[in-house]
């Protein structure tokens, strides 16, 4: 699938799968994403008043985790999805967090946002959607201060054979088909293990961190078997 194809695909997955994504999401991963997700948030030790973008930031999750822990630094969540950030938005105005969280519908292949803006750049759940993952983490490199942190939250593939062998059986047979079940979406969530069948395992993803995307003190960390895995690197003090 080309690019621009892809893109399109992509775009017109979230967009129809919006209202029923954190449902979804809370099924498929078992509840865990949460605990990803705060284990991140550990690693990355947000202090106040720093400032962030969520890149790829869907239903905002990640962008209130952000703004939560920051108290005060601006947040900016981004994403191509007009259905997706209007669910966020309802999540972020119940908050009271839409003052400080800023929502943009825009493309992660070029963030509309000039270098060394923020503290940090995230995206979650997201990087095997992207037409180039290399042009993204780029362009989240560009746009956080030196010294700044890039970080990924992303499915990744179980080292361990048996149990590699359990979770594409889950993720290719029978995700699909619970996704039809509970949301009427048997295509859209097909998509899901296709994504990754061709995505980086988290040691090939670090190294093009380090080699082609020129992230330094990139540190990986495989959660829940190798299902998820998290990558922060920093942005060279030049």
């Amino acid at each position: 699938m080309e690019k621009q194809e892809k893109a399109r695909f992509v775009h017109q997955v979230f967009e129809s799968i919006a209202k029923d994504y954190d449902r979804m999401n809370t099924l498929l991963s078992f509840r865990r994403h949460k605990a990803w997700r705060k284990f991140a948030m550990k690693k990355m030790a947000v202090k106040p008043g720093d400032t962030a973008i969520d890149v790829c930031c869907g239903t905002c999750d990640w962008a209130i985790s952000l703004a939560e822990a920051s108290q005060t630094g601006k947040v900016v969540g981004l994403d191509f999805s007009a259905n997706m950030l209007a669910v966020g938005r309802e999540k972020i105005k119940k908050m009271g967090l839409d003052p400080q969280i800023e929502l943009v519908q825009g493309d992660a292949m070029q963030l509309p946002f000039p270098d060394n803006t923020f503290d940090h750049a995230t995206i979650g759940f997201a990087l095997r959607n992207v037409p180039d993952l290399v042009q993204v983490l780029k362009e989240m490199k560009r746009v956080v201060k030196p010294g700044g942190q890039v970080v990924s939250l992303e499915l990744s593939k179980p080292t361990w054979p048996v149990f590699r062998q359990l979770y594409f059986f889950y993720f290719e047979k029978l995700l699909p088909w619970l996704g039809k079940l509970f949301a009427n979406r048997y295509e859209q969530y097909r998509w899901l293990p296709e994504s990754l069948v061709k995505f980086p395992d988290y040691k090939e993803l670090a190294r093009i961190m380090k080699e082609e995307v020129g992230l330094e003190e990139v540190e990986v960390y495989p959660l829940t078997g190798g299902i998820t895995a998290l990558h922060i690197g920093r942005k060279p003090i030049e």
